[in-house]
């Protein structure tokens, strides 16, 4: 699958959720819905949870990406991804998400080089 990156730097289509509902895997779909239901500690986690058509797209949402801060920003900004926009080197938002996935960091600051 070819990368489709998320507003953030991550990569959609390395996302369980986003490929189970892109090959219409109900199984897949249905195995992670019980392992993210114990990861998260979300016994009435929905199966939309796991239902994705990608961060940057304008169909189903799963999991955190409907209330993503950093989606929000994107999506109220038109940006491409957070790679384009111009307050990126000082964004919080991003900040505190690199903590959390530093190569989400590399991905956009490879786009960003792209664009000098």
């Amino acid at each position: 699958m070819n990368p489709l990156i998320a507003f953030c730097g991550l990569d959609c289509a390395k996302c369980e959720a986003y490929i189970a509902t892109q090959t219409k895997d109900e199984a897949a779909q249905q195995r992670l819905l019980v392992k993210w239901r114990q990861e998260y500690n979300s016994p009435d986690m929905p199966i939309a949870a796991v239902t994705c058509d990608g961060c940057t797209s304008s169909g189903r949402l799963g999991g955190y990406c409907s209330e993503c801060p950093v989606r929000a920003c994107s999506v109220s900004r038109q940006m491409t991804n957070c790679a384009y926009c111009p307050d990126y080197a000082s964004c919080e938002k991003l900040a505190h998400f690199f903590n959390l996935a530093p190569h989400a960091k590399t991905t956009l600051d490879e786009i960003r080089l792209r664009l000098s």
